[in-house]
């Protein structure tokens, strides 16, 4: 039998908690509604999304595909935020390619391109993996995170008021040679283009690092670490970032399979971090996927597949709740994500906590 062909089925009896809805409203701070992640929302009926966030919980859902040029962040504020003002926020993002066309000036010409999108509605800044990994300047060298060229475009989002969402790592390892001790072998074989190993690419901790550079030098700017803070395998170096940076926040992004099988560690961090956490989940709008962070925040169940179908898609383990009390709970889940995103309050019949019968 070939290995890829493996599919063992656990023989543990443990107990199986049906959460369908979150013991309170969600806010989710990171997901996307176009193509390819967001599942061509843009193209859809807007009240057939409405009812799937409806069901899922979901009062307000940030969408990040503005992120990816001006036209999709225009058409997304027309499509989502113009119609349902309430239940949607549109980030903006940095056109790199503009750099080598334009040299010198180009960090000036992305600051005042951050003031135009906000007066077309933009909520925020979003900032792709690529920076850090593929993002080149006028001389075709890599740029770097904490590349202090790029100041200006920091300081005009902190003084526009615009949170700065940024992703500039994959999981670790991701950036390590891709043989039989990669605990994402089959993950890495599917999607090669996935592989950073260094080099050709920067080493994973100088990208990190560089992210803690940019964030300690910019205390004046919100940024949020997606994908908890790009480093979910070691809660210990995010949480002295954290520490370290009070203008800070990590959502929990597509991270349940690195939380959810540390889950002491997991817990030890929300319960010190309560406050600087978003909820996010990065899949669509997907009620069923959501209904597994809301069980992994929620319950005290064991070992239960952290992904929609058979087989755990980042790694072959499965996971653990991690039984959060209600005051995080309500934090995570949407308080944290007002403050940090500067949203209106959820409508008061929103407020209390769903029942547990």
């Amino acid at each position: 039998m070939l290995l890829q062909n493996f599919r063992p089925k656990s023989q543990l009896v443990t107990k199986t908690t049906a959460v369908t809805k979150p013991r309170y409203p969600v806010v989710d701070a990171h997901n996307h509604l176009g193509e390819p992640f967001g599942g061509g929302w843009d193209q859809k009926p807007l009240p057939e999304l409405l009812d799937l966030l409806d069901e899922a919980g979901v009062v307000h859902y940030v969408d990040l595909d503005g992120g990816w040029g001006e036209e999709i962040l225009q058409r997304h504020l027309d499509h989502f935020k113009a119609r349902a003002p309430e239940r949607f926020s549109v980030f903006g993002g940095v056109d790199w390619d503009r750099w080598p066309e334009l040299g010198d000036d180009f960090p000036e010409y992305a600051a005042r391109r951050l003031e135009v999108q906000k007066s077309w509605g933009a909520a925020g800044l979003k900032i792709w993996k690529g920076f850090g990994l593929q993002v080149r300047d006028h001389r075709g060298e890599r740029v770097r995170v904490d590349d202090p060229r790029l100041d200006p475009i920091w300081q005009a989002a902190g003084e526009l008021g615009l949170p700065v969402l940024i992703h500039v790592a994959d999981p670790v390892a991701f950036f390590e040679p891709v043989d039989e001790t990669n605990e994402r072998w089959e993950e890495l074989q599917e999607n090669p283009d996935w592989v950073f190993t260094s080099p050709p690419f920067p080493p994973f901790l100088e990208i990190v690092g560089g992210l803690y550079n940019l964030v300690k030098r910019h205390p004046g700017t919100t940024f949020i670490g997606a994908h908890v803070g790009c480093y979910a395998e070691n809660l210990a170096w995010v949480g002295r970032m954290l520490d370290d940076c009070p203008n800070y926040s990590v959502d929990i992004a597509a991270r349940l399979g690195e939380l959810g099988r540390q889950p002491y560690t997991a817990r030890r961090f929300f319960l010190r971090y309560q406050d600087r956490i978003l909820f996010g989940s990065d899949f669509g709008p997907d009620p069923e996927a959501y209904r597994i962070y809301y069980r992994f925040l929620e319950t005290d169940d064991e070992y239960f597949n952290y992904s929609v179908g058979e087989i755990p898609q980042q790694g072959r383990w499965y996971i653990y709740g991690i039984f959060l009390p209600d005051e995080v709970l309500e934090k995570v889940y949407f308080r944290n994500a007002q403050r940090v995103l500067g949203l209106p309050d959820v409508h008061r019949s929103h407020l209390e906590p769903r029942g547990d019968g």
